[in-house]
């Protein structure tokens, strides 16, 4: 895990996504990733499926036992404006990483190539342009399940940076506690949480974290506002019933000590930007080191299978 650069300017970009509509999208996470780039930022942060949006509220015509048509048809709209990766999209926005310079992270709905699943992943793009890693989001929650299926590979991947390790958990994947062990084991310093959260214990959640994990938090939730919906869609009941303000945002930032770097922002677009100091990483460690020195590899062991269900199969 070794630090080559002690400090990191990031930015967490807190923003409405363009619901499901991925060449609006596209274009606004360039024109995000442009005006970071301009205040020097070196890692980007994007919430969770910001292209094409969380499709908060919609059940796309499912109850037990039975679908309709019109919720079909919103489906197959999601699956549309869905990414393929690598692709077209993808490229784009990693030209876009590579002209800032900068790490970029951005949660997506994946569109899978050789099946027609759909999966919440978070891509990380390198200063090079190229995707460094893509995580697939291993339980969607709740009635995520009906949209997304669950990881079938890319399940804890890290990226090698100057500031060390890190890797991303989607949302409520944070309340996995083995999941969050087997990103620890492999010697966390950031923990990029792409997230549609804003529930007041969610912060409580994300201080424990990064206590628990003696690492930066770096939470990117977004907004979604009711007006956000096709026009088509909005006379639906499940639409017509959500407030105005559907999701408020939260985003922050919070050091290896459980302590806010930058507090949480609510019901405003804004890219926040925060120094991370890299060496409170090791000095938060001194007296306790979650793997390390104040683990007991003797009595308590992990055992974590990264072989991809796809290779299973063959």
């Amino acid at each position: 895990m070794e630090i080559t650069q002690p400090t990191c300017k990031i930015a967490l970009i807190q923003a409405e996504p363009v619901l499901f509509d991925k060449a609006a999208g596209v274009t606004k996470v360039i024109r995000l990733i442009e005006e970071a780039a301009q205040s020097q930022a070196e890692l980007l942060v994007f919430p969770e499926l910001f292209i094409p949006g969380y499709p908060f509220g919609m059940n796309f015509g499912f109850s037990v036992g039975q679908r309709n048509s019109i919720g079909r048809a919103q489906w197959k709209h999601y699956y549309d404006h869905s990414l393929l990766i690598p692709g077209e999209d993808t490229a784009v926005i990693g030209a876009a990483a590579k002209a800032a310079n900068a790490f970029v992270s951005i949660g997506v709905s994946e569109r899978d190539r050789s099946t027609d699943t759909l999966y919440n992943s978070n891509i990380i793009f390198a200063p090079t342009g190229e995707i460094a890693a893509v995580h697939r989001k291993l339980k969607p929650t709740g009635s995520e399940r009906v949209v997304w299926g669950d990881a079938n590979r890319a399940y804890f991947p890290v990226v090698a940076s100057p500031w060390g390790n890190m890797a991303s958990l989607i949302c409520w994947e944070s309340y996995m506690p083995l999941a969050r062990a087997a990103l620890y084991q492999k010697g966390l310093n950031l923990y990029i949480s792409p997230n549609t959260n804003d529930n007041p214990e969610w912060q409580a959640t994300i201080q424990h974290i990064a206590l628990e994990g003696r690492c930066f938090f770096l939470n990117a939730n977004m907004l979604i506002t009711k007006n956000s919906y096709p026009e088509a869609w909005k006379n639906t009941p499940e639409i017509e019933a959500l407030p105005d303000m559907i999701c408020r945002g939260g985003s922050c930032v919070v050091d290896p000590y459980g302590h806010y770097l930058t507090e949480p922002v609510w019901e405003q677009e804004t890219i926040i930007y925060a120094h991370l100091d890299l060496e409170q990483i090791a000095m938060s460690r001194m007296e306790f080191d979650v793997c390390g020195h104040y683990a007991r590899p003797d009595v308590l062991q992990l055992i974590v299978n990264e072989e991809s269900n796809e290779n299973k199969k063959q």
